[in-house]
């Protein structure tokens, strides 16, 4: 027989475990469910254990520009392999924010659509505005900052570092560490950014730091596109977009580039002969944050949903970490234990608080950028 107390206790514990996404209560009569397509929270589906099954059903999870070597996916995506079963697809994995957008874009409700995107927080809010991703809200939204989600819980940060320079120390003597130091002659044909700024997040973050540096604000990249374009000038820019590749061979022996990519590429090619030395620069400190989002013509609309989940979870969140990559949810972790200590004193160390743009700044710079690089970089 069941007394009114033990009902009572029962029902706590559905809000308990509703509160956590973890809802084993699927079958609660007064829920209003909603399929995984139209799913805006985990209860919303039915509950982590409904959406963790309708997701092995799809069995699949298309992504698109993620790195394995990237703010540590390819630990992710084996890690989310391992516990679900769901096989993770990557297209162009070197492909940038804008990319990712076009993809959503052109795409449509095409199975080659991507499920999830990984973008600038910059792109993350165009792509809401061209109304291109579903609104979702993760178990953790609630501990997320507010300056670092969608009111409207269409995208959330994930995960975030600084601009730095990396340098090959066998073929670069000295290295710079500041932008000051990238005009300096003995640099010729070798600053390298990680792509096109105008389609590329981090190559814009580079080149708001640049203005950062050199008397500009968030409210003026300009100084920032003058910076390149004497650097182009003089001789100093390296055309070729870096990655792990160009760094390894020398191509690319000085990158502007995430201080979590500069570290990894540090770890990775330690082994390989490549001495590659990492600087945040003091004079030109920027900092940001990479926003996920959800196609809202996602193939696998419960893969998707649970990817993002997995991503914003202890697990997920301390796997940022052991890629130098700052989990948005780092204080949280803090304060509930959850966070891996080990891997967080493994960060450098960052002078001051960080600061971010408005969106308003955001959008300025953005627009400054797409009409001001060509002139940077003519041809």
């Amino acid at each position: 027989m069941t007394t009114p107390r033990a009902r009572a206790a029962a029902a706590l514990g559905c809000f308990a475990l509703v509160a956590l996404g973890l809802s084993a209560c699927e079958n609660t009569p007064t829920a209003k469910l909603a399929k995984p397509a139209l799913a805006t929270s985990a209860e919303n589906a039915g509950g982590m254990r409904a959406l963790i099954a309708a997701a092995k059903r799809e069995g699949a999870l298309r992504a698109i520009a993620l790195p394995r070597d990237w703010a540590n996916y390819g630990g992710l995506i084996d890690g989310f392999e391992k516990k679900y079963g769901i096989r993770v697809t990557v297209d162009n994995p070197l492909g940038h924010s804008e990319d990712e957008i076009d993809a959503l874009r052109q795409r449509g409700h095409r199975p080659t659509a991507p499920d999830v995107i990984d973008v600038g927080d910059t792109f993350a809010r165009n792509a809401a505005a061209r109304n291109l991703i579903a609104p979702y809200k993760v178990a953790a939204y609630d501990s997320i900052p507010d300056n670092q989600k969608d009111a409207k819980a269409r995208w959330s940060n994930n995960y975030g570092g600084y601009i730095s320079i990396g340098c090959d120390a066998n073929r670069v003597k000295p290295c710079p560490e500041t932008f000051a130091d990238l005009q300096k002659p003995a640099y010729r044909g070798q600053v390298a950014l990680e792509g096109d700024p105008r389609r590329s997040a981090t190559a814009f973050a580079g080149v708001y730091a640049a203005a950062l540096a050199n008397g500009g604000s968030f409210a003026d990249v300009q100084p920032g596109l003058d910076f390149f374009a004497k650097l182009d000038a003089n001789g100093n820019l390296n055309p070729l977009p870096s990655n792990l590749a160009t760094v390894e061979d020398g191509r690319t022996p000085i990158s502007i580039n995430w201080d979590y990519i500069n570290l990894q590429y540090a770890d990775q090619l330690r082994g390989r002969g490549v001495n590659w030395q990492v600087a945040i620069p003091f004079d030109g400190s920027f900092a940001q944050y990479f926003a996920l989002a959800i196609n809202k013509n996602a193939p696998h609309p419960a893969a998707a949903r649970l990817w993002q989940e997995y991503l914003f979870s202890p697990q997920g969140q301390n796997l940022r970490l052991r890629g130098y990559a700052r989990p948005v949810l780092m204080d949280a972790m803090k304060q509930d234990g959850t966070l891996d200590k080990v891997a967080a004193a493994r960060l450098p160390t960052v002078e001051g608080t960080p600061q971010f743009p408005t969106d308003a700044q955001l959008e300025k710079a953005r627009k400054t950028v797409a009409q001001g690089w060509a002139q940077v970089v003519p041809g």
